[in-house]
């Protein structure tokens, strides 16, 4: 698959099979995280790959939003130092993220972000030492239901292309 049809048909998956992904594909995935690009060079983040189903259980009730991590064959808490020190921190984070779904993606795994808004709680399920922090953890896993992966977008789903971008200054 092509860069731009993957930016156009991928979505976000949030219900998985009941199976595990290999060592080889997860790798990959971990892998193209690593590769992303980082400001300065600095590649300030760690990752944490989650599989025991206990644990990702856990994890779903660090966020609102984050059920679907108990379902997912494999989780990614990508850690970052003080996110709050520089604002290139949670920018990295997220290239690493776009860089690892968009990898599972091509590898026809799903994948969906979660915020974590119980830092202390997610800091202790992984033991995670005190000079990081988890902001975000990535489900991955075989979609549940396969078209959900490339579902062409929805008619007015999107905002406007007119809508978003301004030519030279806001409005010119």
């Amino acid at each position: 698959m092509n860069v731009a049809d993957a930016i156009r048909l991928k979505r976000a998956v949030r219900k998985f099979q009941d199976k595990p992904l290999p060592d080889d594909v997860i790798r990959a995935i971990l892998n193209a995280g690593r590769r992303s690009q980082s400001s300065k060079n600095e590649q300030g983040w760690q990752f944490i790959a989650i599989r025991g189903k206990d644990t990702l259980k856990r994890l779903s009730t660090c966020g609102t939003w984050a059920g679907h991590l108990a379902g997912a064959a494999l989780a990614v808490a990508i850690l970052t130092s003080d996110p709050t020190a520089k604002f290139q921190t949670m920018f990295d984070a997220g290239q690493a993220a776009a860089f690892m779904q968009l990898m599972a993606h091509e590898l026809g795994i799903g994948s969906c972000p979660a915020s974590i808004y119980e830092h202390e709680k997610a800091r202790e399920i992984l033991n995670i030492p005190p000079e990081w922090h988890v902001r975000i953890i990535l489900s991955f896993g075989y979609p549940a239901d396969k078209e959900k992966l490339s579902t062409p977008p929805k008619k007015g789903g999107r905002v406007a292309f007119e809508d978003v971008v301004h030519w030279e200054r806001w409005g010119g």
